[in-house]
Parts: structure tokens; C-alpha cells; sequence
């Protein structure tokens, strides 16, 4: 059986199911978060058809919930936040991204307030 994929910027169209990768998950949170870009400017970068989707991965960051980002479509984690097998220092790359992207806002955070003050 031959599976059809028609790519969409770096998601994927696969048997009927939208497949995004974490990076782009990652970035699209990123850019809802800081206010780079409205979620319409979202969905037509990123080839994203519905804005729930972008809601969904905005509420799991805020809620902790990145694990989920990295969970194959139909398999909802919860006990353990994964499979077994997830090496440790993916993990650990993981937390630090996340960590990174935390920092990334806040520092934007920072140079918003400071551009408030100074007007």
C-alpha cells in the first residue's frame, strides 16, 4: 500500500491527518508568544489549516505540557510524559529548548516594558 504525502511548507498531509514537526511546533508558539506574527500570518506561513491547532500547542507550553509536542498523532501520553525509550539527554535537549524559548520571550518582554517607559 503506497501512503500519499503532499507537503505543506515542513508539515506533512498523510492519510488523511496533518502531521506537523516539533520545530515547527516549536516555532509556532515561539511566534504566537512574542506577537511576531497574528495567527492568520501563522496558519499561511506554516501551512496550518485550522487555528485550534495553533491554540493547542500554545495552551500545552503554557501548561507545561511540551512533552506532547513529540507525540505521534492518536497517542496521548500522560503517565511518564512519553514513551520508555526516549533517551535522556533528548530529553534533556528538549527541556533546554524549551528553557531557551522561555528566555527568548522574556527578554522581548523586557525590551516592550523598557520601550513603554521610555514614551
Amino acid at each position: 500500500m503506497v501512503q500519499s504525502k503532499q507537503v505543506l511548507n515542513r508539515g506533512c498531509f498523510c492519510m488523511g491527518k496533518n502531521v506537523y514537526s516539533s520545530d515547527m511546533k516549536w516555532a509556532v508558539v515561539k511566534a504566537k508568544i512574542a506577537g511576531e506574527l497574528t495567527t492568520k500570518e501563522i496558519m499561511e506561513k506554516y501551512g496550518i489549516k485550522n487555528k485550534s491547532q495553533i491554540e493547542n500547542w500554545v495552551r500545552w507550553y503554557k501548561k507545561g505540557e511540551i512533552y506532547r509536542f513529540d507525540q505521534p498523532i492518536g497517542k496521548q501520553y500522560t503517565y511518564g510524559h512519553g514513551p520508555d525509550d526516549q533517551p535522556e539527554d533528548e530529553r534533556k535537549n528538549r527541556q533546554i529548548d524549551h528553557l531557551k524559548m522561555e528566555n527568548d520571550i522574556l527578554k522581548k518582554y523586557m525590551e516592550i516594558g523598557k520601550e513603554l517607559k521610555k514614551k
